[in-house]
């Protein structure tokens, strides 16, 4: 049996550490902003499909922790292996950021979006 009261407080815990509102962290899991008003007020408990999607959403945060409290927050394995993922945003930030310790200046940015359309920035 899961002790609400201590959900709530890891649920809003998570919901601090990333920075979110519970109507934005709503919308990124997938529920109705009323579910994490309810949830979080006491009035309704969390159902698996919330865990699972808030689980989902963030592949970092422990099932265990989350329904229980046992283990930790975040998973540091998970977090690891989530930062290990490398991205096209994180690769670019990362020239970026090298090319400016060189004391170069960028000329030009160019952004390419899904649809084959893109948009040039010049100086």
């Amino acid at each position: 049996m899961i002790n609400t009261a201590d959900f709530i407080k890891r649920l809003q815990k998570v919901i601090d550490y990333y920075g979110e509102s519970a109507s934005s962290f709503a919308e990124k899991i997938g529920v109705q902003r009323s579910s994490i008003s309810h949830i979080l007020s006491g009035r309704n408990k969390p159902s698996l499909d919330f865990i699972l999607k808030i689980l989902s959403t963030y592949p970092e945060i422990d099932l265990y922790w989350l329904f229980n409290g046992k283990g930790t927050f975040p998973n540091e394995e998970k977090t690891i292996s989530v930062k290990e993922n490398i991205t096209p945003t994180s690769i670019i930030q990362e020239n970026i950021k090298s090319e400016i310790k060189k004391d170069k200046t960028i000329e030009r940015i160019v952004i390419f979006y899904s649809d084959g359309s893109f948009k040039n920035y010049d100086k």
